[in-house]
């Protein structure tokens, strides 16, 4: 009896320990399982989130935040290499919704922008994965050029969370993301850019698909196996809708160059290519240099798209991508000084220029109107020349600035116009002992003395002006980066503003003078080297003979009728072509100081500034043409602030990268645009507006999403 009754007092104590057990156990889990769900709640919120969003009424203004809405009432079916719109409840009742972008980058030709120049070649297949599937594996013995890919790979990732729908980074993160570029950036030192050799562009074919469908087999689990407890947990939860990759790898190999600084040598070229095996798919990326990689970067993205209808990222099947510029200048300029632009607007259009491959920001900082720029040498300027101590920039603004280019494959190129348009912000000189700086600022009649109001131009002959050029060469030279190009200005340059001052001189002479002095200067303000390239704006004094055309390189802004096109390049400069009958994007809006139709009108459509060829045109020999560094498209700011700087530039500009980076031949009329080219770019459109870029409509929405109906 006594034996029983401990034997039944030992398995109660054991049954009690095991219950313990058993609910520490799954409490431990529990709070586990909680603890990953918070921190992971941006990564299982977007599918419930894009479900209310589609039930509630109450929801459907948001839609702007993404811009671009969800159209449940339509299907798209490939038909002719075109996508046909059907109204979904038509279909056969149990076929899936394709969305409009599924079907358009599934059908027909490629559609990248800028189109790819030595050889593309994709499936017709597309994948589901989710951003939690993405890794990156990078080969590269340069530290400089790891540290900075890791982070512009961050920032890919970051855009395809937005494309993806999910919620972006709060604002600390954020601040750790700038924190990060400066970081990167500051140890990078001083070190001088190596010269890179271009890649020889062979082999080239037109784009072309090839299908591969029959190479991709074996069933596709419900659930795709992620990385990370929040995988886990998704599948567990039933979160996450039904994927074809397990996991999506990216391997970068970069072994050639370390330079983290562009130049014109810089190797910019690139290669992709994917395969995909036992739902593992891998993307390899090879580049020369940092710059050919963060191109490779900006066209993967836009291999990937969101599909609406699984609530889940696609991409092609099988790429073989083989891509290298046409042109080595591909420029925008921005004019700050006629109005102010917020750092936030200068670094949403650097974003937008990586995405097309422009790759140098010209910023014509300073011009009669304004000067912003805060020197440290001299912040006399912009205390009397800024529009309110608001509307300025620091030199540790424009180095953040700069570095967030970089970052992006893009050149910061610094402009302080002189001799001419430099007015206001000069006139201080002589309160401080220093003489005058500036002759005629605010003269009147203004038609007499500059292009525009208000007048001014530099004093050539006080050194003092000179002097405060070469600290300002210097600041700007420190924040933005050692560089073998730099613009001195050397605009519309008014020659009887000086003859009040210098009657008895050679005004052409004095003109030769003075920017033989800058050049001079900006010599020593870069550490006694000379740029490789000094950079003047077309004027009928350029073509003087004392600029060295060994160093001097004019940016035609003329129409490309005119005969200082073929003068120039007879002359053996080179030159960077801004004609203002293609690529001038403030022209068509008027006249702003009085009624009519302004100096440059009518307006540019994207297709004046895709269409225009001035090599062709101009039936330039091979010589010539290599004299063409490439070109710029120029937004004077005159009828333009903050609020219309996105629609004015985008997606004009753009068209401007294609042309400069592939360069496509004109196999019809030389005013014709092709079909496939509208599609392309309304869809390139459509990604900058789904990343937060307000880009003006090619045309009307049902064009777009019925190719082919109105072109």
């Amino acid at each position: 009896m006594i034996k029983l009754r401990r034997v039944r007092y030992i398995v109660k104590m054991a049954l009690a320990v095991s219950l313990r057990k058993a609910l520490f156990i799954l409490l431990t889990v529990t709070i586990f399982v909680l603890l990953v769900l918070y921190w992971n709640q941006s990564v299982l919120k977007p599918q419930f989130l894009n479900s209310a969003h589609e039930k509630s009424p109450q929801s459907s203004p948001r839609f702007k935040d993404n811009l671009i809405p969800i159209e449940k009432k339509w299907t798209y079916k490939c038909a002719g290499d075109k996508c046909v719109r059907y109204h979904y409840s038509d279909v056969v009742k149990g076929e899936k919704r394709v969305p409009f972008i599924t079907c358009s980058m599934t059908c027909g030709e490629i559609s990248i922008w800028p189109q790819p120049t030595i050889k593309t070649a994709v499936s017709t297949k597309s994948l589901k994965f989710s951003m939690d599937d993405i890794q990156l594996r990078l080969d590269t013995p340069y530290k400089g050029v790891e540290k900075h890919f890791r982070i512009a790979f961050d920032l890919f990732l970051k855009d395809l969370r937005h494309i993806q729908r999910l919620n972006l980074p709060k604002r600390s993160e954020q601040e750790q993301e700038t924190e990060r570029e400066r970081s990167a950036n500051n140890a990078d030192g001083q070190s001088r850019l190596l010269t890179g050799n271009a890649i020889v562009a062979n082999d080239k074919q037109r784009s072309k698909r090839f299908q591969l469908d029959q190479r991709i087999k074996g069933s596709h689990a419900q659930y795709g196996e992620n990385i990370g407890a929040a995988s886990i947990l998704s599948r567990a939860f039933s979160t996450r809708k039904q994927c074809d990759i397990d996991s999506l790898t990216v391997n970068v190999v970069i072994h050639k160059f370390s330079d983290m600084h562009l130049s014109l040598e810089t190797d910019e070229s690139y290669q992709i290519n994917t395969a995909y095996e036992k739902r593992h798919y891998r993307v390899h990326i090879s580049a020369n240099t940092f710059f050919g990689a963060r191109h490779a970067l900006s066209t993967l993205q836009q291999l990937i798209w969101f599909d609406d209808e699984d609530n889940l990222l696609r991409t092609l099947s099988k790429v073989i991508i083989v891509d290298s510029p046409k042109f080595r200048y591909r420029g925008l300029m921005l004019d700050t000084s006629r109005h102010y632009f917020s750092l936030e607007a200068i670094k949403r259009t650097i974003a937008a220029m990586s995405h097309a491959k422009l790759n140098r920001f010209h910023w014509h900082i300073t011009d009669s109107q304004s000067f912003p720029y805060v020197s440290k040498h001299y912040p006399e300027l912009a205390s009397y020349g800024a529009y309110s101590d608001h509307e300025t920039y620091t030199l540790e603004e424009i180095r953040e600035v700069a570095n967030f280019a970089k970052l992006r494959g893009v050149q910061i190129i610094p402009e302080i116009d002189a001799p001419a348009h430099a007015g206001n912000g000069w006139d201080w000189g002589p309160k401080h002992g220093l003489g005058e700086l500036s002759l005629c600022i605010n003269q009147q009649p203004w038609s007499f003395y500059c292009g525009e109001p208000p007048c001014g131009q530099l004093n050539p002959k006080n050194n003092n002006t000179y002097l405060i050029l070469q600290k300002i060469y210097e600041e700007l030279l420190n924040a933005t980066g050692p560089t073998d190009y730099f613009h001195l200005g050397g605009d519309e340059v008014n020659l009887e503003c000086w003859s009040q001052y210098f009657n008895d001189t050679d005004l052409r002479g004095l003109w030769c003078d003075f920017m033989l002095n800058t050049m001079a200067r900006l010599k020593i303000a870069n550490n006694h080297i000379d740029p490789k390239v000094v950079a003047v704006w077309s004027s009928g004094l350029t073509n003087t003979k004392c600029l060295p055309k060994s160093h001097f390189a004019v940016q035609v802004w003329g129409a490309s009728s005119w005969q200082e096109n073929y003068d120039l390049l007879d002359n053996g400069f080179n030159v960077i072509f801004s004609h203002v009958d293609a690529w001038y994007l403030d022209c068509g809006f008027g006249n702003w100081r009085a009624t009519g139709e302004g100096a440059c009108s009518p307006y540019r459509t994207w297709q004046n500034v895709y269409k225009h060829r001035p090599w062709e045109r101009m039936r330039l020999d091979k010589l010539h043409k290599r004299q063409v560094l490439g070109g710029e498209v120029c937004l004077w700011t005159e009828q333009v602030d903050e609020g219309q700087l996105d629609n004015r530039l985008w997606p004009r500009a753009a068209a401007l990268g294609e042309r400069l980076w592939s360069d496509p031949d004109d196999e019809h009329d030389m005013d014709v645009v092709p079909q496939d080219v509208f599609k392309r770019m309304s869809l390139f459109r459509s990604r900058l507006v789904e990343l937060g870029i307000k880009a003006e409509p090619i045309f009307p929405k049902y064009c777009a999403r019925n190719p082919g109906e109105c072109i």
